[in-house]
């Protein structure tokens, strides 16, 4: 058995609203071990509503529908299921008197076109809507398929799942096992090349593993079916570890890990401070490192020298080598790292310097062109050249040029520990 989710709405296809049902929906079912293979996102048209509901009625015996439940003319969702079936829809007073007592709490009339709520395919069963008016069904219309609907508020939808679809799809027996996921994260490798290194693994059975690249990083995903997480856990360990061996230092974490937490918890553990001196990522580094709750214990600060004057004012860069080799040059990147270093009296001092685009670049420093320094505790200097092309946008140039920093110094503390 299978489930399909269907989001309905279309502001959901012109992209006005981000569609974060289909991913709240799929998290859910793997966590009562229920498969699903397909997401489906249609406009308010009954036709094509219509045309949905008979693919995927063929190919998974649970339709979990959001969206379109509301009392305009193109909410459609429950009209279009009962058309489809062949069944009328009915009145039911209780939702009516459910509407009319919330508009009543909130000191309002209930309008007619409410009533259009009120109407459900006959032989369903009322799902409640705790704080929203739209109600939703729970509804075999024929042997081995059943339907949810839900209001595409997301609030109201996530609610009305935990409290009734939940309780009546474990009922049936679902929930005894969980699809579980561990996500393992990489930077500083090719996803091609990743995969060559571990493509061994890429044909397990349970668990199976797949790759993931986005921005710059790269994921494997490990998922198991078990029991319980326990013993996925216990599953996804050997594998876990042997993939980490393989990639080395290009794995960095997992999950909900991210560069700047990483690097975090390696400054602390080793009681070492950081500052940074950023020129293109104007200040991207430095609000990485202070999403991190905490970080203050060893993130001190920084200095956002997109100016010149700023880079030998507060930095102490060199006005001659400057002019000789540009504010884009590894030495310019050294001194601005060591600059900050000094100013800021921290263990660490990391730079950025570079041409974010989409102007600026020349032939001998293109647009994606950037310069990383990294001073030391030992006074020990380097610097990095990266190339990140000059056809990607200004944004990913910053935020691969910030990750790339600080993935430099999480495999510069590593190395320590080795």
């Amino acid at each position: 058995m299978s489930a399909e989710i269907i989001c309905v709405g279309t502001e959901l296809l012109l992209g006005n609203i981000l569609n974060s049902n289909s991913q709240y929906l799929a998290i859910q079912l793997a966590k009562l071990g229920i498969p699903h293979y397909y997401q489906t996102v249609v406009g308010d048209n009954p036709q094509r509503l219509k045309h949905v509901i008979e693919i995927a009625s063929q190919r998974a015996e649970i339709l979990i529908f959001t969206g379109g439940l509301g009392p305009t003319p193109d909410d459609l969702t429950c009209e279009s299921i009962a058309d489809f079936f062949g069944v009328p829809l009915v009145e039911r007073p209780e939702i009516i008197e459910d509407i009319a007592r919330k508009y009543a709490q909130r000191g309002r009339q209930m309008t007619p076109s409410n009533r259009k709520q009120a109407l459900i395919p006959q032989g369903a069963e009322i799902l409640l809507n705790p704080t929203g008016t739209a109600p939703g069904i729970i509804w075999q219309p024929r042997p081995g398929l059943t339907i949810f609907t839900f209001p595409g508020v997301p609030s109201e939808m996530q609610r009305m799942w935990s409290e009734t679809a939940v309780p009546y799809l474990q009922s049936l027996g679902w929930g005894k096992e969980i699809i579980y996921s561990r996500m393992l994260k990489f930077w500083g490798i090719p996803e091609s090349a990743l995969a060559e290194k571990v493509a061994a693994y890429l044909n397990l059975p349970n668990p199976t593993v797949a790759p993931y690249a986005s921005k710059g990083e790269v994921k494997l995903r490990v998922s198991v079916k078990a029991t319980s997480e326990a013993e996925a856990q216990e599953l996804i360990a050997p594998v876990e570890k042997q993939l980490k061996e393989i990639a080395g230092l290009d794995y960095y974490g997992a999950d909900d890990d991210t560069l700047a937490s990483v690097v975090g918890q390696l400054l602390r553990e080793f009681g070492e401070t950081l500052s940074v001196a950023e020129s293109c990522t104007g200040g991207g580094l430095g609000q990485m490192l202070t999403e991190i709750s905490g970080s203050s214990d060893y993130f001190w600060g920084g200095v956002i020298s997109y100016d010149n004057s700023v880079k030998v004012g507060l930095l102490g860069v060199n006005p001659e080598d400057l002019a000789k080799f540009g504010a884009v040059s590894a030495t310019v990147a050294e001194q601005m790292a060591a600059g900050v270093r000094s100013r800021l009296g921290t263990s660490w001092g990391l730079s950025i310097t570079g041409i974010a685009g989409p102007t600026g670049g020349t032939e001998a420093k293109p647009v994606g062109l950037v310069y990383i320094g990294l001073a030391a505790p030992d006074d020990k200097v380097e610097s990095f050249e990266y190339r990140f092309g000059a056809g990607r946008s200004r944004s990913l140039v910053r935020h691969l040029s910030a990750c790339t920093a600080l993935d430099n110094l999480r495999r510069k503390l590593l190395t320590r520990l080795q």
